[in-house]
């Protein structure tokens, strides 16, 4: 589960996660605070490994003590090639809060509909790139191709 406030900008290869494709986000992030008060402070590489990508920042000294989530998780629903429907839950209290669906339109490569939270969207916009390039490219992921069974 990603940190509610945290803004994504570009994918982050050098976070020293082991396992990076199990992040909440489908990968390591780089990004922006924007909890009030605190919009555009850029994390530290330690801040980013232990509270923005992976939510539950109950240690991290931005967070709001008034917030309508504490993190929020993404996962594919259905995937029938030319459409992807994506499941999105914010999170509080380790108890959903809110959830709902986006869906994707992959031959026309665009949102059909958009989630109203920008902070939401752009993090459901990175877990969609790293499943699309998952899907794509699986031995990326360490997934075994069908040309190397």
């Amino acid at each position: 589960m990603a940190c509610p406030f945290f803004m994504p900008t570009c994918k982050s290869e050098d976070g020293g996660w082991v396992h990076p494709t199990r992040l909440p986000l489908g990968g390591g992030w780089a990004g922006h605070c924007s909890a009030p008060g605190h919009e555009g402070t850029e994390p530290t590489r330690e801040e980013l490994q232990q509270f923005c990508n992976l939510g539950y920042a109950a240690g991290c000294p931005r967070l709001p003590r008034e917030r309508e989530c504490d993190a929020v998780r993404f996962g594919v629903a259905r995937d029938c090639g030319d459409q992807l429907l994506v499941w999105f839950v914010c999170e509080a209290g380790h108890r959903p809060a809110t959830h709902g669906m986006l869906e994707y339109d992959c031959l026309r490569m665009q949102w059909i509909g958009s989630h109203p939270d920008p902070r939401i969207q752009k993090m459901a916009d990175c877990y969609l790139q790293a499943y699309l390039l998952r899907r794509i490219q699986p031995s990326a992921a360490g997934i075994p191709s069908s040309e190397s069974l």
